[in-house]
């Protein structure tokens, strides 16, 4: 026997398929940001020089600047989550934040993932370790070492690609303490990171002994099929042009890390 339903249930099933191909068409999470008028994002709050507590308390850094110059580009205010590295995108597919703002390394893993935007950071990776340990003096030997990292970085990745044993941390002041305790025997890390730090603390207890041999491009991150990244491209190609990020690179690294390096 056919069922006929109620008109009442037709109207919401209407409805409801209305709002299914609006979001679908103009993509949800951009339509929430413009309605909203907030673009809600997630960092650390602890990686100096990208994210981190100023001398006034307040959030700041390369990444915190870079994406609220996104957010007057598209005309909203920008609203910060701090949380650990290794709950950042947790929190993003829990729907906590619009964006990850945190030098996220563009991968193949990551973009199958997630929608990564246009690259706004290019640096390096540099292995750290005691100024007293000469065992360690390129990638290779790293075998059979242990690297302290964020469990989830991509640098964790190139020290376990190397063969060494990585023990997690939350961060790279973290880091930097176990190995200068002995706990470990080295840390990998973004260039920029660790010449901020030296720069900042003129620490002699630990020195760049090589480099990766990986360069590595920083995006920011949202959810998948967000429909976010086009208009977040847009706006950090409208930063380019206008020399904004080589403004806000200057600021914090005296040179323009914002865009591919030509050559070796």
């Amino acid at each position: 026997m056919q069922r006929t339903l109620p008109a009442a249930a037709i109207a919401v099933m209407t409805a409801l398929s209305l709002v299914a191909c609006s979001n679908s068409d103009s993509g949800p999470a951009i339509d929430q940001v413009r309605a909203s008028g907030v673009l809600r994002v997630g960092t650390e709050g602890t990686y100096t020089p990208f994210s981190y507590q100023g001398a006034d308390g307040q959030l700041t850094g390369y990444d915190v600047d870079v994406a609220r110059a996104v957010g007057d580009k598209l005309g909203v205010s920008v609203e910060f989550t701090q949380s650990p590295w290794d709950s950042l995108f947790a929190g993003l597919e829990a729907g906590r934040y619009d964006l990850v703002a945190n030098q996220v390394t563009v991968n193949p893993e990551r973009a199958e993932r997630y929608d990564l935007s246009t690259p706004y950071t290019v640096s390096e990776g540099v292995i750290v370790t005691r100024a007293d340990d000469t065992s360690i003096s390129s990638i290779a030997d790293l075998d059979g070492k242990t690297t302290a990292q964020s469990a989830t970085s991509n640098w964790a990745q190139v020290a376990r690609n190397a063969g060494a044993n990585v023990e997690s941390v939350e961060g790279f002041v973290q880091a930097i303490t176990l190995l200068k305790d002995g706990r470990v025997d080295a840390t990998v890390n973004d260039n920029l990171a660790v010449g901020e730090y030296e720069k900042q603390t003129g620490d002699t207890g630990v020195r760049v002994v090589a480099d990766t041999g990986d360069t590595s491009e920083q995006a920011f991150a949202a959810s998948k099929g967000s429909g976010l990244i086009p208009d977040v491209d847009q706006a950090l190609e409208e930063l380019r042009a206008d020399g904004t990020l080589a403004q806000i690179s200057e600021k914090y690294f005296g040179t323009d890390v914002s865009s591919p390096r030509t050559g070796n």
